[in-house]
């Protein structure tokens, strides 16, 4: 068949230009006989592969020297729980539910205190992003906390919070090196890579260095103790060797497209052609109210669950998979991350297009 154009929320497509030299790399890695799934990571290969990569992701970032940088294991689910058992120190703090994850990181901080919803988004089925100027926000909070592009449902916050100057801890999973970001603004900022940055299995951590403590929550295992992470450069324990590798070629490629400046311009073209496409279409609807429209996830309906499941059957035909949208909002959903060509968002217009003409 070729190479499909996938929409996949995650696991998600990755650039070629990366995927060949992995290719390349795959049985002698840079002459040294071996695979980078097969070497020690205690050797110096390997540090030499986590160390530039790091250095390439924050020139990339503009991370300053007062973060940490940590490459992890156990995927955004693991921080649900690492960010309360790192923070808390009155155990409380607060959380905005715009949906899925964000919903299941506060169950799992409330395992360990009291956290408490500050906002929600749920009586429209998180289609938007509730008002956070004004929040009720008390100064027993620890942090407040965000997830910042909601992959399931398609939104994005046009703005930060107004944290009333607790700390700010975002998952940035699906939008992460998508756009600009400014760490300064954020006690706390992670994303898993299966989306933007790499294969699964990578979680990564930009923390203020202030923020890693030794004096945690008793109960923190030694492996969700940031400190203890930090305090090997994430090589505490074996690291995923691969992913972190990935990782590093695909940060050289975004300062190879120009960086995080020109993917955002890239990304709001993509994003446009799509939004302009469904908003003038009879048959397909977007579900998120315009100011707070996702550039990574485009989530659309037609109405009818036979005619949804029609489309999404005749679009993997044509070479355009993963379309289905979450359960929670039915219908589709394209993601259309960093490593998606413009071509690859053209041809779903054009297949919709003419799937709308058949089945008007």
């Amino acid at each position: 068949m070729g190479r499909v154009y996938n929409f996949s929320a995650g696991p998600a497509m990755l650039p070629v230009e990366v995927l060949e030299e992995a290719q390349a790399d795959m049985l002698d890695y840079k002459g040294s006989g071996q695979s980078v799934m097969e070497m020690s990571h205690r050797s110096k290969i390997f540090d030499n592969i986590i160390k530039e990569a790091e250095a390439d992701f924050r020139k990339l970032v503009g991370v300053p020297d007062n973060y940490s940088v940590l490459f992890l294991q156990g995927g955004g689910s693991q921080q649900f729980a690492a960010v309360p058992l790192n923070l808390y120190k009155n155990r409380k703090a607060g959380y905005i539910n715009t949906g899925n994850w964000a919903n299941k990181a506060r169950q799992e901080a409330a395992r360990f205190g009291n956290a408490v919803e500050l906002a929600s988004s749920k009586d429209k089925n998180y289609t938007y992003i509730p008002d956070c100027s004004d929040l009720p926000i008390t100064d027993d909070m620890d942090y407040v906390y965000i997830c910042q592009n909601n992959t399931i449902y398609g939104t994005r916050y046009p703005e930060l919070p107004n944290t009333k100057g607790r700390e700010l801890v975002s998952d940035v999973s699906s939008m992460f090196l998508s756009e600009p970001l400014d760490v300064t603004k954020y006690g706390v900022v992670y994303g898993g890579v299966q989306k933007n940055v790499g294969p699964a299995g990578v979680v990564i951590d930009v923390i203020r260095k202030d923020l890693i403590r030794d004096d945690v929550c008793p109960e923190t295992p030694t492996m969700l103790k940031w400190k203890t992470q930090d305090d090997k450069d994430s090589l505490y324990n074996t690291p995923n060797c691969w992913g972190i590798y990935i990782c590093g070629l695909v940060f050289k490629w975004l300062l190879k497209q120009g960086g995080l400046g020109a993917m955002k311009e890239r990304n709001e073209h993509k994003a446009a052609i799509l939004y302009d496409y469904l908003d003038q279409s009879k048959l397909f609807h977007p579900t998120v109210q315009p100011p707070y429209r996702s550039l990574m996830n485009v989530p659309f309906v037609t109405g009818d669950k036979e005619m949804d499941a029609k489309f999404v059957a005749e679009a993997a035909e044509h070479g355009l998979v993963n379309v289905k949208g979450h359960r929670t909002v039915g219908g589709m959903r394209a993601s259309i991350y960093n490593a998606m060509p413009e071509e690859g968002v053209k041809a779903l217009v054009e297949f919709m297009d003419k799937f709308e003409k058949e089945n008007a």
